[in-house]
């Protein structure tokens, strides 16, 4: 069937706000989308009927308790898992420091871990850290500056017996590039007995999820990126959980995944992300109506996501290449990449570019977007950085349209 953007578009409150009668064109989504009415609606509920802590034998509590034990089976559902194998935290980079510092009690002076020059700096910089205090040994996987593309043929060479993790970024949240998961999680079996870390905030936007079949240890998200509220997700593979001596409070649970959950949650994001899961659930249904339960009506949802995606990516590429003063970073097409573009414009720094679009109503980035060492590969520090502009699937042809022609406007 056609994507029914129309109705999309009716469940996202922000899409109807204008600055001085002119709309809003939210290309800002690889920093955080807009959040759907669903969630909304349900941290208002939540907030409205009566808060409480966990744990109680009175309404407000028995009732967050079973807010708390949905929301953990909507991101089960979303990810293909099982509820006590996940652990909501502040987000994705304070889980990666938690649970990085809990890996390492085991680790020894010399043995070695694998970060990318690819990844966002949560899934760098928690590493180096524990290195540095452990005296471990890092090694770092390089990409292809011209394709965007990590070069996977040097992985074997890096993974040895002395490997203990292997940190990958699904998606690249600068240049876009999806990562290969499935080579790469076979090449760490083979070669080592090393865990292997996924962070996949800029995939779990576009991309259906299924832990079971990526064969990753653990996986992180943020849900403030898939439409929903400002909280971190953390699934770990239940075998490597099980032996994780977390960092917490004596009294505190030790049970699955929930040992890393320090401290009183937000219930309202849990709440947010019961909402954010019917969402998803609902056009799951719209785009493919019967199907017998919401695991497969949300994998409907982000199939007909990439799709309705890949269409305005396409335009999107075909308007930049247009422009001769335009450089656009990573992959060339839509194959393996999710709707994140960065790009250059000569004689025009990336800040300024910005602020053109911002001008217009059109938001966008300039950066590095914490993928440091990305950009150091790139040689564009000293020129701030690149352009990053993303969509998501409430985005129009016609905003795409807007954007080349705003570009137009700036180059005359």
């Amino acid at each position: 069937m056609t994507f029914p953007i129309d109705a999309v578009r009716r469940r996202f409150p922000a899409l109807d706000v204008t600055d001085d009668d002119r709309a809003r064109i939210y290309l800002d989504a690889p920093g955080g989308t807009q959040v759907c009415s669903d969630a909304i609606d349900a941290m208002r509920r939540h907030l409205a009927l009566g808060a409480a802590n966990a744990g109680g034998v009175f309404a407000t509590s028995c009732a967050v308790d079973s807010l708390s034990r949905s929301a953990h089976q909507a991101i089960a559902d979303l990810i293909g898992a099982d509820p006590d194998e996940v652990a909501f935290g502040a987000n994705m980079t304070s889980l990666t420091f938690a649970v990085s510092r809990a890996l390492a009690r085991d680790w020894r002076s010399g043995d070695e871990l694998v970060v990318t020059r690819l990844d966002h700096d949560a899934n760098v910089a928690p590493w180096l850290e524990v290195a540095e205090d452990r005296g471990l040994i890092v090694r770092w996987l390089d990409f292809d500056p011209a394709t965007g593309r990590l070069q996977l043929d040097s992985l074997p060479g890096l993974v040895s017996d002395r490997t203990r993790l292997v940190a990958i970024g699904g998606a690249s949240n600068a240049l876009g590039s999806i990562a290969d998961l499935d080579t790469i999680v076979r090449t760490v079996r083979r070669e080592s007995q090393a865990l292997v870390y996924v962070d996949a905030v800029q995939l779990a936007p576009h991309v259906a999820l299924d832990v079971k079949a990526l064969g990753c240890d653990l996986l992180a998200f943020s849900p403030y990126k898939l439409f929903g509220p400002h909280v971190g997700v953390l699934w770990c593979r239940r075998e490597v959980a099980d032996r994780l001596r977390a960092y917490k409070v004596r009294a505190a649970s030790s049970r699955g995944m929930a040992r890393f959950e320090t401290g009183t949650p937000s219930f309202e994001a849990q709440a947010g992300i019961i909402g954010m899961a019917d969402y998803l659930e609902w056009l799951g249904e719209m785009v493919s109506p019967g199907l017998a339960n919401r695991r497969e009506r949300l994998s409907a949802a982000f199939e007909a996501c990439e799709t309705y995606e890949a269409e305005l990516g396409s335009a999107l590429l075909e308007g930049l290449a247009k422009f001769n003063s335009v450089r656009v970073y990573g992959p060339a097409d839509m194959t393996d990449r999710v709707p994140t573009f960065a790009f250059t414009v000569e004689g025009h720094s990336p800040s300024d570019v910005v602020r053109h679009l911002a001008d217009r109503g059109i938001f966008a980035w300039a950066g590095h977007f914490y993928a440091v060492e990305t950009i150091v590969r790139l040689r564009l520090e000293a020129e701030g950085g690149l352009v990053r502009v993303g969509l998501c699937h409430y985005n129009t042809m016609a905003e795409v349209d807007l954007l080349i022609a705003a570009l137009a406007d700036l180059l005359g």
